[in-house]
């Protein structure tokens, strides 16, 4: 009987302990406490993501992606105005564009799409699920009648692009959601009783985010469309349920787009505006959300080759924005059919084709000391603490010998282009700096067309 009552005891001294540890890991309803929430290792590992605008937009594919907004929006644009004074019926409304959001059997293909990313060398895929305006592309019981099952395409096209996403090991798949819905009856009206009120809130969009969660389960949940304040959104209680409770509590991120209040402050990383790029190393981990087409995150069908950009650019922008701790989304907008057109496909394989003799320097690595040279302009760093290295990304080939400010050598240094096989040579340039021998390598046998890395093996600093 003792050793009976010595284990029950034990046993309820477990039970009591394992409950205080469970409690320790809980995240309460508020800023605080969801802001001490680590970010999965997975999302700071991976740098590189892809984002997909695909809507009701699509159709007219002109302009932008507001084009609703700014056709009847209380500012409309003339263009768009006029746009449709002269291809479209008088009495033509917004909601006959998704009848001819086709996705067209025989061209959409999720399972290309999948390829495409995987190639590209993204690390994890968020699909728009929801813009602002309202259309949802997955069938959902709160948007009846305009959502992709009942209009349409006639099929649930986050579960398929999702479902494609995760045959490749080495992708995540996410989600992006706008709270709010430019013309939605209940959303205006709450609007108007200056948010005092919430019945969008409870009867749309908290009900979407929960249902996307639990049928798709995502590892990202990127929310936008935060006009209102944060507690109208009742954000800091549905972020405690994602990280405590949901079915991805222990893989999800998320970003900072919860009111208007907790924009590049409080959630997971912080996108600030579109195009972040900081220039500067930031404590906090953001997010550079970027597009292939400079003028829409949709698909336009007036874009003209001077508005892509070029794949110099592209990969400019991701060292710069790994150097100072920061992801980057990359953007691209399919067109109604479902395709990818040939352009955007061929920016994603170019940068596959870099990160494919690059990426050691990419995924995985941390911030350096310095983010960008003190003596050579365009020169960009990460390093990699488990390789002891520091990489130094070149915009530019250099004519000749290479001095670099900020490395310091000492006497196990090495340094090596990567994806070239031989060693390079280098000489200490004073108390700091070191210029690189860069040898004469024939355009041809280069081991990239584009922003070269150097690896700088055991540097002083």
């Amino acid at each position: 009987m003792a050793v009976f009552w010595s284990n029950f005891i034990y046993l309820l001294i477990t039970l009591s302990l394992t409950a205080n540890d469970a409690d320790s890991t809980k995240y309460e309803p508020n800023w605080a406490s969801i802001d001490s929430r680590p970010l999965p290792l997975w999302y700071d590992e991976g740098k590189i993501g892809i984002f997909i605008h695909w809507g009701v937009f699509s159709v007219p594919s002109y302009g932008s992606e507001w084009f609703w907004y700014h056709w009847q929006g209380p500012q409309p644009f003339p263009s768009v105005v006029d746009f449709m004074k002269k291809n479209y019926k008088p009495d033509f409304t917004y909601a006959d564009f998704a009848k001819e959001f086709s996705v067209q059997e025989g061209l959409f293909n999720p399972d290309h799409w999948a390829e495409i990313f995987n190639a590209s060398g993204a690390r994890y895929i968020v699909q728009v699920t929801k813009h602002h305006e309202g259309f949802t592309s997955w069938p959902s019981k709160y948007s009846f009648n305009w959502n992709a099952m009942d209009v349409g395409p006639k099929r649930d096209l986050v579960g398929e692009v999702s479902a494609a996403i995760h045959k490749y090991p080495n992708l995540r798949y996410g989600i992006y959601h706008s709270l709010f819905e430019w013309f939605n009856p209940l959303y205006l009206q709450d609007s108007r009783n200056n948010f005092k009120t919430q019945d969008f809130v409870f009867d749309k969009t908290l009900p979407e985010l929960y249902e996307l969660v639990n049928t798709y389960k995502p590892d990202i949940v990127w929310s936008d469309g935060c006009n209102g304040p944060d507690d109208y959104w009742n954000s800091t209680h549905f972020l405690a349920w994602l990280y405590n409770e949901s079915p991805v509590k222990d893989t999800v991120v998320t970003n900072d787009r919860w009111g208007n209040s907790a924009l590049c402050h409080h959630g997971g990383f912080l996108t600030c505006k579109d195009h972040y790029n900081p220039g500067t190393l930031q404590k906090r981990k953001f997010e550079n959300a970027m597009k292939l087409d400079g003028k829409s995150w949709g698909f336009r069908r007036d874009t003209k080759l001077e508005d892509v950009i070029s794949i110099e650019k592209l990969l400019q922008n991701i060292a710069q924005t790994i150097s100072c701790n920061g992801n980057i989304l990359i953007n691209v907008g399919p067109t109604k059919d479902g395709t990818i057109a040939p352009i955007y496909e061929e920016r994603l394989r170019q940068m596959g084709s870099w990160l494919g003799v690059n990426g050691e320097a990419v995924y995985k690595s941390r911030p350096w000391t310095f983010q960008n040279d003190t003596v050579t302009s365009n020169v960009w760093y990460t390093q990699r603490e488990d390789l002891k290295a520091v990489y130094a990304f070149l915009f530019t080939w250099p004519s000749g010998n290479l001095t670099l400010g900020a490395p310091q050598a000492t006497e196990q240094t090495m340094i090596s282009l990567l994806g070239y096989p031989e060693a390079l040579g280098f000489s200490s340039q004073g108390p700091q700096g070191i210029i690189v021998h860069t040898p004469n390598i024939p355009f041809s046998k280069m081991p990239c067309q584009w922003m070269w890395v150097l690896k700088i093996t055991n540097p002083a600093n």
